[in-house]
């Protein structure tokens, strides 16, 4: 295929794609180097095909997604990276896509952001046979990222995502509402998240906090536009690339990231997890996005009597263990710790109900109650006390895989 990677209206550079793999096989002319995807353009100023490469394999349904491999059939489709050629890679955290040369296709036709969109694709996604025909592939579906089972549909005119939880226990949607509650609480700037049910499994439900006017850079894509000493710790080098590209205030919000990750033993903040907001036409870095993504928390895959355990409990995306980890949060004074006191009665209020107990016991809500409450009491005296941790950052214990949670079925025990 021949086409053109587009920044919203804008050309940014020719392309061949091999119609059999989807990878990009040549880069030819570049219109417009300051709108390539962040980290792709190397000092040298030669455009990185290879980095170019796992930028737009990166957009693609992660191989080992929930049902994936089912889907894949249904559809008879080798692999997820070839639905990009189906959707033109559009999506619907960012303002990229491909033009199929002489298709005369434009932006304002084919966005999701303001164009309706196709179910087929979350139809099969959520384990529906494929229609017979005409299959429609147009769908941001085939550019969401993550490995649970997750679709997006439009529900009252507002793009939402609908994620799944892993089993035995279906945790992860439970566990986004509770963290939204915790963050309303303390101000901290979040994506809302609320559940639904279907066919008896439970949902988490949030908006596109992606606008026609902003775009999603993950802290992944951030780390790649400097390269990283080896005497700079994970966290150092986020912040001389977030100084660099002018965002300001970034300590602060990391702060109440990992205030909020400690308190919800949050395992799964890689650096695809968290990231900036950029305006896709004037290139203007806009701040942190808000926080989203918080479901492999509160001991999800652990039998209740281990939930709480903290020396084997994960953490990302700085450090191993998030003792370690709140050592790097250079104030607590902003913590109203009065709207936390009723946070158990909202933990169980809103795992309740006949189906919340089917997959969660009430002896695993109070765990995850004790647990919450012990980590906001360290929090609290640590506020007391003086101050964070007082220790230079280093390099010891930083996070060595900052990569998303595999959530092929285990239980700690």
């Amino acid at each position: 295929m021949i086409c053109t990677l587009m920044h919203k209206r804008l050309a940014v550079a020719d392309l061949e794609l091999d119609d059999a793999t989807a990878f990009i096989q040549k880069i030819n002319t570049v219109y417009a180097p300051a709108h390539l995807p962040v980290g792709v353009l190397p000092g040298n100023g030669i455009v990185d095909r290879a980095a170019l490469n796992e930028w737009w394999t990166d957009r693609s349904i992660p191989a080992s997604r929930s049902g994936i491999r089912e889907a894949l059939e249904t559809l008879d489709i080798a692999s997820t990276r070839l639905l990009l050629l189906r959707c033109y890679g559009l999506s619907l955290s960012d303002h990229y896509w491909i033009c199929p040369k002489d298709s005369g296709l434009t932006w304002d036709r084919v966005n999701f952001f303001e164009n309706p969109f196709s179910d087929d694709m979350g139809d099969v996604l959520f384990g529906a046979p494929k229609k017979d025909a005409d299959f429609d592939f147009s769908s941001p579906d085939n550019t969401s990222d993550g490995f649970l089972k997750k679709r997006w549909k439009i529900i009252n005119g507002k793009r939402c995502l609908i994620k799944g939880g892993s089993n035995p226990f279906q945790q992860q949607p439970f566990n986004e509402v509770i963290a939204s509650h915790i963050m309303q609480r303390l101000n901290i700037p979040h994506v809302d998240y609320s559940l639904i049910w279907n066919d008896g499994y439970p949902y988490s439900v949030c908006e596109d906090f992606i606008t026609p006017d902003t775009e999603l850079i993950s802290a992944w894509r951030v780390m790649k536009t400097q390269k990283k000493s080896n005497s700079h710790s994970v966290y150092q080098h986020f912040l001389t690339c977030c100084q660099s590209l002018g965002v300001t205030n970034i300590v602060s919000a990391l702060d109440q990231m990992l205030v909020l990750d400690y308190i919800i033993a949050n395992e799964d903040r890689h650096l695809n997890n968290f990231g900036l907001l950029r305006n896709p036409e004037t290139l203007e870095w806009i701040g942190m996005a808000p926080i989203f993504d918080s479901g492999s928390s509160l001991g999800y895959d652990r039998i209740a009597s281990r939930i709480g355990m903290d020396h084997d409990t994960v953490c990302k995306p700085f450090k191993k263990r998030h003792e370690e980890q709140l050592r790097l949060v250079s104030s607590f004074d902003w913590i109203n710790f009065s709207a936390l006191s009723d946070i158990g009665e909202v933990i169980r209020e809103t795992i309740s109900g006949k189906s919340a107990i089917d997959f969660i016991s009430t002896d695993r809500v109070e765990a995850i109650i004790q647990s919450v409450e012990k980590r906001i009491q360290v929090l609290h005296e640590l506020a007391l006390s003086h101050q964070p941790m007082d220790i230079a950052d280093t390099v010891e214990n930083d996070v060595e895989e900052n990569i998303a949670e595999d959530y092929t079925p285990k239980m700690t025990m």
